[in-house]
């Protein structure tokens, strides 16, 4: 998978529950995907939380290549059904 280096310093600092594996399985198998005025693209997937079990919907944002991961959040407001 490859990664900005914000994702890599930042993101990954501050969310050390997201794990890589997951963001390279959404953007393979996305639930939904979106393209961002900045050209950016969003992808939505679900995984597992392993801290308590949950099926939880990641979001990560590639550069506009589509492979290069930006950003990885779990999506609140995503409810799963497509957009």
């Amino acid at each position: 998978m490859q990664a900005t280096r914000y994702f890599l310093e930042q993101v990954l600092r501050k969310r050390p529950y997201i794990v890589p594996d997951w963001c390279e399985a959404v953007v393979r198998a996305p639930l939904h995907r979106q393209s961002q005025p900045d050209g950016r693209i969003r992808f939505w997937g679900a995984v597992i939380d392993p801290r308590d079990g949950k099926t939880r919907y990641l979001r990560v944002v590639t550069l506009d290549d589509a492979e290069t991961v930006h950003n990885a959040f779990f999506d609140r407001d995503f409810d799963g059904a497509p957009q």
